[in-house]
């Protein structure tokens, strides 16, 4: 039986959602071929010769994409099985059902997939504790196809990516992790993950990224994984993502970070509002999030914070005192452009939907964008989301103080010469959620 497993869009990383699968179908005596659709177009010979196409969606912008193609395999092969898994599967099942899709499995998926291909539809509930088994990588682009870690000296380095754990055991209203996993994490053995490190340095990489949505859910497993990444590769270096509020309580290990060869931390710091975190159960607050600048700054590591910039509790006062916090903080160039124009996302099965203000704000669903459009009450603030958007989405290699500086101009800031800063590290690919 031959498998086809697809990936429309991994944040411009090699696809730890297809490496996974493949191992446990490779290791079940199955016939996998695994394609990146970011990178290579679709091959008409190999999905007609497919038995099953499963379709990695880890993401809202994966799913979208993946839409049209799921109706240009049903067309090239109708007697194949249709599959989707990850985490926006479940998620978005029963618009891919009609697309075709007969089986929608959650993001612990590899054992599901193996018993679908025995013909043994799995009886395993949605989150599954899995025996996690190193990644297959064969049969993926190469690593210097994808993202690149931008260094400042104008170098570049190449980009492996793994996970350390799934899942977060924090329920942040508008993440789409807290409907699939409901406060749950899985942890992947240390082993497990320095042998996917381990193939990924033999074939070129001189930086792991983490796409764990918290590196500190599991603050033991974290210090145990980052200390054995660098005594087996002491020139390899790496960046986590890190909630604000983990970064607090767990001050003590940034230093760690530091000298294992961290390049950055991540941190979904959403806003400078109060009360919009309040909303978002975001579990940190303005002050916190200057705390944590303050002290990855002391230890040594780059924060670099994302926000949802535009929510309906926007104000045209509120994103100008983002802009200001931001420069007064010295982390513009901390900053990726693409997180200034950044609108709330209303999908599926969100928790934002438990809030009166957004029920009765939001559209039908919008089966195109995949998302419940909304409307602010404030024009003025959606016409500033729209070309803060046009703006950073032409900005193509300008330097990021430039780009802040026609950001700030349009929300009507005066932006000092004094706010630049050395540029630090950075994944040279935009990334979408």
């Amino acid at each position: 039986m031959s498998v086809l497993l697809l990936s429309t869009y991994d944040l411009g990383k090699q696809p730890f959602g297809l490496a996974s699968p493949a191992a446990w179908l490779t290791r079940a005596g199955l016939e996998v071929t695994m394609r990146d659709l970011s990178r290579d177009r679709l091959d008409p010979t190999e999905v007609e010769r497919a038995s099953i196409v499963a379709f990695y969606l880890p993401m809202h912008t994966a799913t979208r994409v993946a839409l049209p193609v799921l109706d240009r395999i049903r067309a090239l092969n109708p007697t194949a099985q249709l599959c989707a898994y990850g985490l926006y599967a479940p998620l978005s099942e029963a618009l891919l059902r009609e697309h075709g899709v007969s089986f929608v499995f959650g993001p612990e998926a590899e054992q599901a997939l193996v018993a679908l291909a025995a013909g043994e539809p799995s009886t395993l509930p949605g989150l599954p504790r899995l025996a996690f088994m190193t990644p297959e990588r064969r049969g993926l682009p190469d690593l210097t196809r994808y993202a690149s870690l931008r260094m400042p000296d104008g170098t570049d380095r190449v980009v492996g990516a793994t996970d350390a754990t799934r899942g977060c055991k924090h329920r942040c209203r508008h993440c789409p992790i807290v409907p699939v996993y409901e406060g749950q994490f899985r942890v992947v053995a240390v082993d497990v993950v320095l042998a996917d490190i381990d193939q990924q340095v033999v074939a070129g990489a001189q930086h792991i990224s983490f796409g764990d949505p918290d590196f500190f859910n599991g603050p033991t497993h974290a210090r145990k994984v980052v200390e054995a990444l660098h005594a087996r590769h002491p020139s390899v270096t790496y960046d986590v993502t890190i909630k604000v509020e983990h970064l607090l309580k767990h001050r003590d290990l940034l230093p760690l970070l530091a000298r294992t060869g961290c390049a950055f931390i991540t941190s979904a710091v959403e806003a400078v509002d109060d009360d919009v975190l309040a909303k978002l159960e975001k579990g940190h607050t303005r002050a916190d999030f200057v705390t944590a600048a303050a002290l990855c700054r002391h230890a040594g590591v780059p924060l670099s914070p994302t926000f949802v910039a535009f929510t309906p509790w926007t104000t045209i006062e509120g994103y100008r005192d983002l802009v200001v916090s931001v420069a007064e903080l010295g982390l513009v160039e901390h900053v990726a452009p693409v997180q200034w124009g950044l609108r709330l996302l209303v999908t599926h099965n969100s928790r934002l939907l438990e809030l009166d203000d957004i029920r009765t704000r939001v559209q039908p669903f919008d089966r195109v964008t995949l998302t419940y459009p909304w409307v602010h009450d404030d024009p003025r603030v959606d016409a500033m989301q729209a070309d803060v958007m046009r703006a950073v989405g032409v900005s193509g290699t300008r330097p990021r103080a430039e780009i802040f500086a026609t950001v700030s101009k349009l929300a009507g800031v005066d932006s000092s010469p004094s706010i630049n800063r050395a540029t630090i590290p950075y994944l040279d690919e935009p990334w979408y959620c």
